[in-house]
């Protein structure tokens, strides 16, 4: 990451940005056992079949083993993407791609995960989607070659560049009230931030840590450092989100038993 010094874990324009496919890669998640596979989301439709057209009749009638919460199941991808459209979050992620950080994947799930608008990728265009667990199908994933690329997008947009590394002279996110419009830039995994995204950085926050370990690598940074900003922008004081219109879970499904040991 940015927030990881020590490389704990193994190696995945107009800014040239650009909608990332998520076509096959070597990398891709791995399938699960065949004894738990049947038993992950919900079954068939059971009943009179629905009229909703954000519905997939495939998945109606197969049932949703997909990594997607209830609210969605049986949803199709487009539909899926076009609601949380309305309700992304205007926080942005961005990373750093110069050697195939296997953390991106992480990053790219909690960005759906808080909510983010799109996450940056900087550098190398492919990344290792594994621990994405197939999020970046409903994220928006852009490019840019350059650093320079990432920032003369967030002037454009009116971005603030927020940096996060353990950096001398950082300030702690924990003590600072993190812009509402900005991009938060983490580092490729081990040297951290390079120069030029520290050069463009309005400020660099650290994670504060109380034990041995000299740093904690971008997956888990960066669920942070969102948290961070949701806390600040979407929760209210008694902790609860502030107004966020989400669609109900989708009734009438067969819910499958659990599963045998």
């Amino acid at each position: 990451m940015t927030h990881n010094r020590d490389a704990d874990s193994t190696a995945g324009s107009e800014g040239n940005a650009v909608r990332q496919s998520s076509g096959n890669e070597a990398s891709s998640p791995p399938e699960l056992p065949e004894n738990e596979r049947e038993f992950v989301g919900l079954g068939p439709w059971e009943g009179e079949w629905p009229t909703d057209d954000r519905l997939d009749p495939e998945l109606l009638a197969e049932g949703d083993r997909r990594n997607v919460s209830d609210r969605y199941r049986y949803w199709t991808v487009e539909s899926i993407v076009e609601d949380l459209d309305a309700r992304r979050f205007e926080f942005h992620i961005a990373v750093e791609n110069w050697a195939h950080d296997l953390n991106i994947g992480t990053v790219v799930r909690n960005a759906n995960a808080f909510g983010a608008a799109a996450v940056h990728i900087v550098g190398r265009r492919r990344w290792n989607r594994r621990g994405a667990m197939v999020t970046d199908r409903y994220q928006h994933v852009l490019h840019h070659p350059e650093v320079g690329d990432l920032v003369n997008w967030a002037a454009a947009e009116q971005v603030a560049v927020v940096g996060i590394d353990n950096l001398e002279g950082s300030v702690p996110i924990e003590t600072v009230t993190l812009p509402k419009r900005c991009v938060l830039v983490f580092g490729q995994e081990g040297p951290g931030l390079s120069d030029a995204a520290r050069e463009a950085a309005a400020m660099v926050c650290s994670i504060t840590m109380f034990g041995s370990t000299r740093s904690i690598n971008a997956g888990v940074a960066s669920g942070i450092a969102m948290h961070q900003w949701v806390r600040t922008h979407a929760l209210g004081i008694d902790g609860l989100p502030l107004a966020i219109d989400l669609p109900p879970p989708t009734a009438s499904h067969r819910q499958l038993p659990p599963a045998s040991n």
